[in-house]
């Protein structure tokens, strides 16, 4: 393969992977912009998601079944953990927030552990036939699909927040969330629904990255650790600086394994997330700003 050829290759390896880091990092900095909530236990949420995919999918469910109530399931989970462990402690701290998510992180994880022990698991493609080669490069046929759900859920955000009504309110939190309550708005509301669309999110990641990269019940930590490297880079509460993080993130992990050292590879983003906090703290788009509940 000539060097165009690799370097392409490695662009196109660093989307795919940077897609999946960009959707952990929107549904990270969507629940953050809601709650004010750095929610930790995000990445728990797609190793869920794809481990219950896959226990479903075991048991002679169809893929799109499987795919549906793994959703469907770790969705309930996200309102769980909201109406559980976060709403009876709304009033402290930001840091004791963090903290509970942490601790519901290692839980999550060790009830995976529990359940499917250590053994990976996988899924077949979501469609067959061979990779595709465009211009001296091929492209996974699952890398496609992972494009199109990080695409649909920019769209959905994006219709969600200008043309409804729950989104104009939650644009009013945002902005403002005493006024909001002055007219009416119930924050703690949208607090379920962030936290209930954070689980959908991270379930639908973890299951169209699973044919490409199996599951495992630790897969969360590390997919965890790089959204929110992702939403750090791009700015906290800023969604596309989320989706700018994350694909740049991705990239330059696959570039530096590549060229340089594949033990580069999870220490890339300790590198890019130390040099961004130095020189720009405030992310590559978003300003931090802090709230909560």
């Amino acid at each position: 393969m000539h060097l165009e050829d690799q370097l392409l290759q490695f662009l196109f390896s660093g989307l795919t992977l940077g897609s999946i880091y960009a959707l952990i990092a929107v549904a990270l900095v969507t629940t953050y912009n809601i709650t004010g909530i750095l929610n930790m236990a995000q990445g728990e949420f797609v190793a869920l998601g794809a481990l219950t995919a896959c226990s479903f999918y075991s048991a002679g469910f169809s893929l799109g079944a499987s795919f549906c109530l793994a959703v469907l399931i770790t969705a309930v989970v996200g309102g769980l953990v909201e109406r559980l462990a976060i709403n009876p402690v709304r009033k402290a701290s930001s840091i004791t927030l963090i903290i509970i998510t942490i601790g519901i992180s290692i839980t999550l994880r060790g009830l995976a552990l529990l359940i499917w022990g250590t053994d990976p698991y996988t899924l077949p493609p979501f469609t067959q036939g061979g990779p595709l080669q465009v211009l001296g490069a091929v492209i996974n046929s699952q890398s496609i699909w992972i494009f199109g759900l990080l695409l649909i859920t920019v769209t959905g955000l994006f219709i969600f927040m200008e043309r409804t009504y729950w989104g104009k309110a939650v644009r009013a939190c945002v902005v403002n969330r005493m006024a909001a309550r002055l007219m009416g708005i119930n924050p703690y509301i949208l607090s379920l629904m962030a936290f209930t669309v954070s689980g959908l999110l991270g379930a639908a990641a973890g299951i169209f990255i699973t044919p490409i990269t199996l599951a495992t019940y630790d897969m969360g930590f590390t997919l965890g650790l790089k959204g929110f490297v992702a939403a750090i880079i791009g700015g906290i509460n800023n969604v596309g600086g989320a989706i700018i993080g994350g694909l740049l993130l991705g990239v330059l992990e696959i570039f530096g394994a590549g060229l340089i050292s594949s033990g580069l590879k999870d220490a890339v983003a300790l590198i890019v997330l130390i040099i961004v906090l130095l020189l720009r703290p405030e992310g590559i788009v978003g300003v931090v700003t802090g709230r909560k509940v």
